[in-house]
């Protein structure tokens, strides 16, 4: 495992003392000694030369690219304690230094190369993940052995990691304070790619994919480290172990198949403990050398890394300077008289220097008590993660135990970005001690149905193939899966058990579908799925309910939980099929959505209560007459059999109603068929098997109303000129007028329609003509016919009767 320094100010100097006493050449160039600029102090005189040569001597400030300014870099009172500036710029040549040893690798760099690019890293930008991992691992070795063994520490206390660019020559260092290597472990580590090459372990790797097991091959195979290679051509290694007294270099390039190690002798250098990695980046990568951008990876990939992660990185700061007058103004004034001494004339500018800064100052929230983070602690880290402007509908912050231990947030966003056919989402971070491994999954940690639940999830032993990418199907992966599930389901749970009805409303409308969606394909929670659900019912004035609040309002015979799809609201409301129940006052769930009918079908059953759909045949509402009910179908078993013959096979048979009361008939699916809203829907799917269909199409049952007058007219019909034209049409249009005001469509509507045309004509063809003629309507004057005179009518006059006194009038 790789590990690099941190230079500690003690350190160094002991360092640079222990180099005098031996006559040893000064620690810092030319170059690097002039681009520092002496340390001011508190009264603004510079410090003594010998002191200042002394801290020279210690601290090598970088160069930076494209700067010669000596304001590059400016160092502030007090900013030398704790901190490190070190030298990037290439190795100076020495005549003394010793030559390199040559190594061949075990495997061949080509097809590694290709199983880097091409297999294991779908991304580059990982490099600087892996790298950085391998740097805490480092430190995370050297905290444990110095436990017992607290020498390792004596060359500095303090463990970090820090990465430093120039962007001009396309160079990225990454130094640590770690473990560091021996030579013999730069051999083990970094020479050997694969114990037996790499033909066997593209084997090993693909015999363990057949076989289901876990490839968690991380560290035996090198391959974390020559994730360098996916961005530079050369490759630079430069570390320095407390069990060594001796720093020495790696060196490999890209398209070579064999190494150089070497003793570090230059001065410039040594560093007290750890690695130092240089990374020669390629032509078309050299962005990767730009801070800004290696910040980015820092904070997206190792923000939570337990090590503080330092970037070198230009700051600024601004201050007022004097501005030279011109000489012309100054010369104009002159003939003034003089006045109180003029004010010198300044400007704001910018003074630029460069400086470490912590990159990873954000504590992993997951890591602290639940109980000591705040509701407003938890929204900020909600919206700033996941990139959100509204507060979480709720949150759940958990720790599992056990055989698979992890840690994880969930959120329930208050907004639907998500469409319920994404198959895959950015919504679920996955993090392996503390370092960001991959979004990018595929029902690996949630399933789909639950894809619009955002958080973070992070475990030590998660197992991992070998890019650190892609979870392996292993048991682990299974059990972390089931728990995280249940967990969402408990924080949905908790907002439907709100006070505040509205919260559920809005969390329905936006993610209704997705659980529904779970219905349908997760079985095993059926039982956390169901209580979650909303239906309209008969009952509840257009409001959404609960199978809870179903179950709590049905009456005390009722068997069974009553349903019934349709396209609409009002069409549910209006259907035949209610008659009965809504006479009885049983409650009804209306099922408008597409999604509904085949989510109440998965579930078949709720507390113990079956789901009934009662467009379907063979319903039973509990209060069956055995003697009436066979009483009526001996009295109407001819017109059964009579209207079975005139349809034919668009009905299986023809059966005596129990659900009807005002209506004369109604067509119900078969137990096992599709109802009228499952065939819309089948019909609308242009891929639909029509076969299955036309199948299905044909198992309706035909059931009519005996106390109807128009059933009774039938009956009277059938036994008395079952031949009759106009009887036979009746029936069609019968059926036909059934098929609609059941939810089915029609195969002919414009026969239909002649139909119902024609028997309007023949009732209405006599009614209005014969009180036409009875009272005729006055004739309307014509404009062009002259006009008439009406003939004189002579009046008669009747004289009045003598009325004698004493009689009333």
């Amino acid at each position: 495992m790789l590990g690099a320094s941190r230079r500690s100010l003690c350190a160094a100097a002991a360092a640079a003392r222990s180099r005098a006493a031996a006559g040893a050449a000064p620690a810092v160039s030319a170059d690097a000694a002039a681009s520092v600029p002496p340390r001011p102090v508190s009264n603004g005189a510079p410090r003594a030369p010998q002191q200042q040569k002394r801290l020279l001597s210690v601290l090598a400030a970088p160069k930076v690219s494209g700067t010669s300014n000596v304001a590059s870099l400016k160092l502030m009172d007090g900013a030398l304690i704790g901190r490190r500036y070190e030298s990037s710029a290439a190795a100076v040549d020495s005549t003394d230094m010793p030559p390199a040893e040559k190594h061949e690798y075990q495997a061949e760099v080509n097809r590694l190369m290709d199983l880097i690019v091409h297999s294991l890293y779908s991304n580059k930008e990982v490099f600087l993940r892996e790298l950085v991992s391998n740097a805490s691992d480092a430190l995370d070795k050297l905290r444990y052995l110095s436990v017992t063994d607290p020498e390792l520490l004596k060359d500095g206390p303090e463990l970090d990691i820090r990465i430093q660019t120039d962007k001009d020559n396309g160079i990225v260092t990454i130094t640590d304070s770690g473990i560091g290597m021996t030579k013999q472990e730069l051999v083990d580590s970094l020479g050997t790619i694969a114990s037996s090459g790499t033909a066997k372990f593209l084997k090993a790797l693909k015999e363990s994919q057949e076989a289901g097991m876990d490839s968690n091959l991380i560290g035996q195979f090198g391959v974390g480290f020559y994730s360098a290679f996916l961005v530079a051509d050369k490759v630079v290694v430069s570390t320095k172990s407390p069990k060594s007294d001796k720093q020495y270099v790696w060196e490999g390039e890209a398209d070579s198949s064999s190494y150089t190690i070497r003793e570090e002798k230059d001065l410039e250098k040594l560093i007290p403990r750890g690695t130092r990695l240089t990374l020669y980046l390629k032509r078309d990568d050299k962005g990767f050398a730009h801070p800004e951008r290696i910040q980015k990876l820092v904070k997206n990939y190792s923000q939570f890394v337990s090590f503080p992660i330092y970037t070198w990185q230009e700051k600024g700061f601004t201050k007022e300077v004097e501005v030279d007058e011109d000489p012309a103004e100054t010369k104009k004034e002159g003939g003034a008289e003089p006045q109180t001494e003029k004010k010198k004339k300044t400007k704001t500018v910018v003074e630029k220097y460069w400086d470490w800064e912590l990159t990873n100052e954000t504590q992993p929230i997951w890591l602290r008590n639940p109980k000591e983070v705040s509701t407003e602690e938890y929204n900020e880290f909600f919206k700033k993660t996941f990139n959100e402007y509204l507060d979480p509908l709720a949150s759940s912050h958990f720790t599992t135990e056990g055989e698979v231990e992890f840690r994880s947030i969930l959120f329930v966003p208050a907004t639907k970005k998500e469409d319920i056919t994404d198959r895959k989402t950015k919504n679920i971070r996955l993090y392996v001690k503390r370092v960001f491994i991959s979004d990018d999954f595929d029902g690996e940690l949630f399933p789909r149905y639950l894809s619009f639940v955002k958080g973070v999830v992070d475990s030590n032993d998660l197992p991992l193939n070998v890019s650190r990418e892609i979870l392996q199907e292993s048991r682990i992966v299974r059990i972390m899966r089931k728990r995280l599930v249940r967990k969402a389901f408990d924080m949905i749970l908790g907002i439907s058990c709100s006070e505040n009805r509205d919260d559920y409303e809005r969390f329905w409308e936006n993610y209704g579908k997705f659980l529904k969606l779970g219905a349908m394909e997760d079985k095993e929670n059926h039982k956390r799925i169901a209580p979650l659900l909303r239906f309209f019912s008969s009952q509840s004035n257009d409001e959404l309910i609960s199978l809870d609040e179903y179950v709590e309002n049905m009456k005390p015979e009722q068997k069974d939980i009553y349903f019934i799809a349709a396209d609409s609201l009002s069409s549910a409301k209006n259907a035949p099929f209610l008659e009965k129940l809504t006479e009885k006052e049983y409650e009804v769930l209306l099922l408008v959505d597409p999604m509904d009918e085949v989510a109440i079908q998965n579930l078949s059953s709720y507390k113990d209560k079956k789901f009934v759909d009662i467009s379907k045949e063979d319903l039973d509402l509990g209060d069956k007459n055995e003697e009436r009910e066979k009483e009526i179908k001996q009295e109407f078993s001819q017109t059964c059999d009579w209207i079975k013959k005139r349809l034919g096979d668009k009905v299986a048979r023809v059966d005596i109603s129990n659900r009807l009361s005002s209506s004369p008939c109604v067509l119900v699916a078969a137990k096992f068929g599709w109802s009228a809203n499952m065939e819309r829907l089948m019909r609308a799917q242009s891929m639909g098997d029509t076969s299955s269909l036309d199948f299905m199409r044909s198992r309706k049952v035909f059931e009519i109303n005996p106390e109807h007058e128009i059933i009774k007219g039938l009956n009277v019909a059938c036994r008395s000129n079952p031949d009759d034209p106009e009887a036979l049409k009746v029936l069609d249009v019968l059926f036909e007028t059934a098929m609609i005001s059941s939810g089915f469509t029609p195969d002919n509507p414009a026969e239909l329609s002649g139909k119902i045309y024609e028997m309007m004509s023949s009732a209405i063809a006599g009614k209005w003509s014969t009180q036409s003629q009875a009272q005729p309507a006055s004739p309307s004057p014509q404009h062009d016919a002259p006009a008439v005179e009406p003939e004189p009518i002579e009046a008669e006059v009747v004289e009045p009767e003598p009325v004698e006194s004493g009689q009333k009038k």
